[in-house]
């Protein structure tokens, strides 16, 4: 199957869609099977993610420790759901973090990996983790740069307790298509010099790119995993 453009208007029928389980069942027919769909949920209610869990959506995103913690709290029943911090960690968090997420995509400095890799030795099952990292200049985003990245990499691959698995990449505002096209596709370049590389830890399998005005070219790019919250749930308040 081949991989959508923006011209195909994925993003404008999935919106058109009334129901959320029009959007669920949309994304499933038109995503590759590699491809995976992350809920976002960050400002919805539980009963918005119960919903969503309804509709057969596993993977949700949230950018806020206390917001997640307590969303888990009352969404306690629903076992199988698999939490994933997509909103900046304060390293102060990390602890409380590890307790909530399954996954944790926006390491973006080596001092945070490091402390996530020390708390995580007291847990009976390493956390996913993909780098976040900054490809152009943005005062909004953290994130490495590509050079620090590499810089850090020896290091990162001495962590023994986390399993680091990709990388997270968000495009500033205001990019034309083409420049999205240009952004996406050198994160998944970034990746896959990374993982050409004789790690003995570290993988680049994951990439975590895309959003709800974006996610037809991040997946043209090679995104393994797209980021919706409006396209799914509608605008927040």
């Amino acid at each position: 199957m081949s991989a959508p453009s923006m011209s195909q208007d994925w993003v404008q029928a999935l919106a058109m869609l009334p129901r959320l389980s029009q959007r669920v069942e949309f994304l499933r027919d038109h995503l590759p099977d590699s491809v995976r769909f992350m809920a976002v949920s960050k400002t919805f209610g539980p009963d918005r993610v119960r919903e969503a869990y309804e509709c057969g959506i596993r993977d949700f995103g949230e950018n806020r420790v206390q917001e997640a913690a307590e969303k888990r709290a009352a969404l306690s029943d629903l076992t199988d759901i698999r939490w994933h911090l997509i909103g900046q960690l304060q390293s102060n968090k990390a602890k409380k973090a590890l307790e909530l997420f399954e996954s944790i995509h926006s390491v973006d400095r080596l001092e945070l990996a490091q402390r996530l890799d020390r708390l995580a030795a007291e847990r009976d099952r390493p956390p996913q983790i993909c780098l976040q990292v900054k490809l152009r200049p943005d005062p909004n985003k953290a994130g490495w740069s590509p050079s620090e990245l590499q810089a850090a990499l020896p290091e990162l691959d001495r962590l023994t307790h986390l399993q680091i698995r990709g990388l997270m990449a968000i495009p500033p505002l205001g990019l034309s298509e083409a420049e999205l096209a240009d952004f996406f596709a050198e994160a998944r370049s970034l990746a896959d010099q990374i993982q050409a590389q004789p790690w003995q830890r570290l993988a680049m399998t994951e990439r975590s790119m895309g959003m709800s005005n974006d996610w037809p070219i991040a997946l043209q790019a090679g995104a393994t995993m797209i980021r919706l919250g409006r396209t799914l749930f509608g605008d927040r308040a």
